[in-house]
C-alpha cells in the first residue's frame, strides 16, 4: 500500500485514498521528552563511571585503560542503549512514555533498527555535542518539529495523547434556521472544518479581540465553500455551518448503515441449495 503525504503535514493519504489523521508532537513536548531521556542516559553513564572507579574494579585498569573504558561507556549509554530501546519499543523511550509520544516513520509505520541507528548517531552531535542546540534550531524550522536525525532517517514524533474531545452542545442560531434547510456546505474541506470546531470549542477562553479576529478570518475563509452565504454574525455563521455539516454527515452515515443492513441477507447468505458446512 502506497502512501502520500498531504501538504498540511498532519495527514497521510493511503493508496486507497483514505486519509490518516496523524498528529505530530509539538516542540515543547518533544523538548520535555528529550530532556528526560538526556538526564536518564547521562545518569546511566555516571553510574557506569562510578562502577568502573569503585574499589572492586579500579585496580583492574591503568590510566589508559580507564580512559578507554570511560569513552566506551559513554558510547554505550548515549548510542547503543537509545538505539536498542527505540528498536525494542518501536519508537518509545522513558521520556516519550512520560509525555505520550512515539517516533514513527514519515508514513506512520513503526521504525526499524536502521531508523533508530541514524537517529542515535545524529543525536551524539545535535543533542549531546551541543546540549540540544542544533536539534532545537532545526526543529523550530519545520512544521513537524523534526530534528536533524529525523530528517535523515525519515521519521517524526507522533503525539499519542490528543486533546480530549469536547462534545458539541451548540444550538442552531434562530436567524439561520431557514438558511440551514437549503445551505450547501458539502464542499468545505475537512481541515477547515476541524479548525472551525477547535475555534468554537476554545472561543470562551479567548480574549474578545482575538475571538472577534479569528471568527472573522474563519468566516471569510469558510464563505468560499458555502452557498448561499448568509448575512449573520461570523461566529453564528460558523456554528450554523458546523451543525449543518454534522447533521447531514450523521444522516448520510445512518442511511448507509440502513442500506447495508437491508443487503446483509444477500451479502452473507448462501446460494439456493448450497450445503451448510
Amino acid at each position: 500500500m502506497q502512501t502520500e503525504l498531504i501538504d498540511d503535514g498532519s495527514e497521510v493519504m493511503t493508496g486507497e485514498a483514505v486519509g490518516l489523521d496523524l498528529r505530530p508532537t509539538g516542540f515543547v513536548l518533544r523538548a520535555a521528552g528529550a530532556i528526560i531521556d538526556f538526564v536518564v542516559y547521562i545518569g546511566l553513564w555516571i553510574l557506569v563511571l562510578l562502577g568502573l572507579n569503585s574499589p572492586l574494579l579500579s585496580p583492574l585498569f591503568d590510566d589508559a585503560s580507564a580512559a578507554a573504558a570511560s569513552i566506551a561507556a559513554l558510547v554505550f549509554c548515549v548510542l547503543i542503549v537509545p538505539m536498542a530501546v527505540e528498536t525494542a519499543t518501536q519508537g518509545k523511550s522513558l521520556g516519550r512514555l512520560a509525555v505520550g509520544t512515539r517516533i514513527v516513520r514519515d508514513d506512520g509505520g513503526s521504525i526499524s533498527l536502521r531508523h533508530a541507528f541514524v537517529r542515535a548517531l545524529m543525536g551524539l552531535i545535535e543533542i549531546y555535542g551541543t546540549l540540544g542546540g542544533i536539534a532545537a534550531f532545526v526543529a523550530l524550522l519545520n512544521s513537524r518539529s523534526k530534528r536533524l536525525g529525523d530528517l535523515l532517517a525519515g521519521t517524526y514524533s507522533q503525539n499519542e495523547r490528543p486533546a480530549r474531545v469536547v462534545p458539541l452542545d451548540w444550538t442552531m442560531p434562530p436567524e439561520l434556521a431557514a438558511w440551514s434547510l437549503t445551505a450547501d456546505v458539502a464542499r468545505m474541506p475537512d481541515g477547515l472544518s476541524r479548525r472551525i470546531v477547535q475555534f468554537l470549542q476554545q472561543a470562551a477562553r479567548l480574549t474578545p479581540a482575538s475571538r472577534q479576529r479569528l471568527g472573522a478570518e474563519l468566516s471569510r475563509e469558510a464563505s468560499a465553500w458555502v452557498s448561499p452565504v448568509p448575512i449573520a454574525h461570523p461566529e453564528a455563521f460558523l456554528v450554523a455551518a458546523t451543525l449543518v455539516r454534522r447533521q447531514r454527515e450523521t444522516k448520510a452515515l445512518a442511511l448507509r448503515a440502513q442500506r447495508l443492513s437491508e443487503l446483509e441477507p444477500v451479502l452473507t447468505g448462501l446460494p439456493r441449495g448450497f450445503p451448510v458446512r
